[in-house]
């Protein structure tokens, strides 16, 4: 699995890379496997701010490509953790000589992803504002906030066009000051991923999926007002912005890293292969150098919720073959098949029956669409594998896949679909804590295990029993 957990968005540092070691920690005697020197750190806390304390920083091993390094907001862990979502390091000597081949090239030492915390190592300066276009009741909130970073905060603030094309925005003379400061940018036109220092979104989790799809490499950290209808991606209130946006920019913020996964659909030029083959038929003669790469294009997707292959408009069941590291594993007959990140397995993954995953476990969760079958059950894999998806060779119908929700497009024999773990995982910013908030996420708007709470025995009816 590819990982890039402490570098985001243009300029930063991160404070934990003179503890980074790649040397075999299961041929060291000592049971202390982390390489890390003590650093100082800061304590857990329940709200944006906390105090710093001396510590040092607990790392685990996790298989990832080695990268390079950006320079914008950072990392920083917490100390005095006994407990990590991932668990100890797993001790990798078996009995007196055995032990495992340990790779340097791909074994990354990465901090307890519970206790990462931002700073920023130079002040944020430019800030990207998402807003839900087409909302009415967002305007007021989304002047207020602008206002308060151009005036206030002396910020540079960027905004997609079209939000500024809104007729109530465009007609507001009162605003039009603070409009001129404007950086305004074009989705697939523009690029500003080396020019945003954070990200604020105000609307629902599409918002947040949207902003995840401005940047096909490192993402600047996130922090996203719940100003839409579920919001589960969404932990802040927008009532007392002004205080939340300041702690964000001194830093002091808690952070949730969601993994995306890194999709590549390869497809034919059929257009082109039909023409080449004509000539061939017409001539009798092949071209020199002509091979099947020259017929097929490739498109990649950054991916935060999930990747849908499904049957489309066809009332046939669809019928993909599903890879794993170049094995077939199953081929899905039904309505289709998800395949998602752990932030994905609350959405359209817990619709179909997946189980639901805290976003800090590196997983990938493939999870089949109504199956003909009465088996196949919802199934999590390891976040280091490459799954690729393939129409069968027996399929009736083409399939159709989709991406968060959007790039639609129609998948034909021939043409395929690669997903893994990126190297690049969206920073969200927390407004207490990763599990406190997933919790209070799973609580508020899912209502998980909701019930009313059983009475219960009176002391007469004890005595009965």
């Amino acid at each position: 699995m590819e990982m890039d957990p402490d570098i985001f968005g243009p300029a930063g540092d991160d404070l934990s890379s003179e503890s980074t070691c790649y040397q075999c920690s299961t041929c060291c005697a000592d049971d202390d496997r982390s390489c890390a020197s003590s650093m100082r750190s800061r304590s857990k806390t329940r709200s944006l701010s906390a105090s710093p304390a001396q510590g040092s920083t607990r790392e685990f091993s996790f298989p990832c490509n080695l990268l390079k390094r950006r320079e914008k907001g950072t990392v920083i862990g917490e100390s005095g953790r006994t407990r990590s979502l991932h668990g100890p390091c797993p001790v990798t000597t078996f009995g007196p000589k055995a032990c495992m081949l340990q790779n340097p090239k791909t074994i990354m030492h990465i901090q307890d992803p519970g206790s990462q915390r931002l700073t920023w190592n130079k002040p944020p300066k430019s800030v990207l504002v998402i807003k839900k276009i087409r909302d009415a009741s967002l305007l007021q909130p989304f002047k207020e906030l602008c206002i308060y970073l151009t005036e206030v905060n002396n910020m540079i603030v960027y905004v997609e066009k079209k939000v500024l094309e809104d007729p109530a925005i465009m007609n507001d003379d009162s605003f039009g000051p603070v409009k001129k400061k404007f950086c305004s940018f074009s989705e697939d036109y523009d690029d500003i991923s080396n020019q945003i220092d954070f990200i604020i979104c105000l609307g629902g989790d599409g918002t947040l999926l949207y902003a995840s799809s401005l940047f096909p490499g490192s993402v600047p950290p996130v922090m996203a007002f719940h100003l839409g209808s579920l919001g589960f991606l969404t932990p802040f209130n927008f009532e007392n912005f002004q205080s939340q946006v300041t702690q964000v920019i001194e830093g002091n913020a808690a952070l949730v890293l969601r993994s995306r996964l890194k999709v590549k659909v390869v497809k034919e030029h059929r257009e082109t292969k039909t023409v080449i083959q004509n000539r061939i038929e017409e001539n009798g003669v092949m071209p020199p150098n002509l091979e099947k790469e020259m017929f097929k294009h490739a498109i990649q997707y950054q991916v935060l919720n999930e990747v849908v292959v499904d049957r489309g408009p066809s009332s046939y069941l669809s019928n993909v073959d599903v890879f794993l590291d170049g094995h077939l594993i199953t081929t899905v007959q039904g309505d289709g098949v998800i395949v998602s990140t752990p932030t994905g397995s609350t959405a359209y993954a817990a619709a179909a029956g997946a189980s639901m995953i805290h976003p800090n476990v590196p997983a990938i969760m493939i999870t089949p669409i109504c199956p003909h079958s009465l088996s196949f059950r919802p199934i999590v894999v390891p976040a280091g594998v490459e799954l690729k998806i393939m129409l069968s060779p027996d399929a009736r119908n083409t399939a159709w896949v989709s991406f968060d929700g959007r790039k639609r497009q129609e998948i034909c024999h021939g043409d395929s679909i690669s997903i893994t773990t990126s190297c690049y995982p969206l920073p969200s910013i927390c407004f207490q804590d990763p599990v406190s908030d997933w919790f209070e996420s799973l609580a508020e708007c899912l209502h998980w295990n909701v019930r009313k709470k059983q009475n219960h025995f009176a002391v007469d009816e004890e005595e009965e029993f």
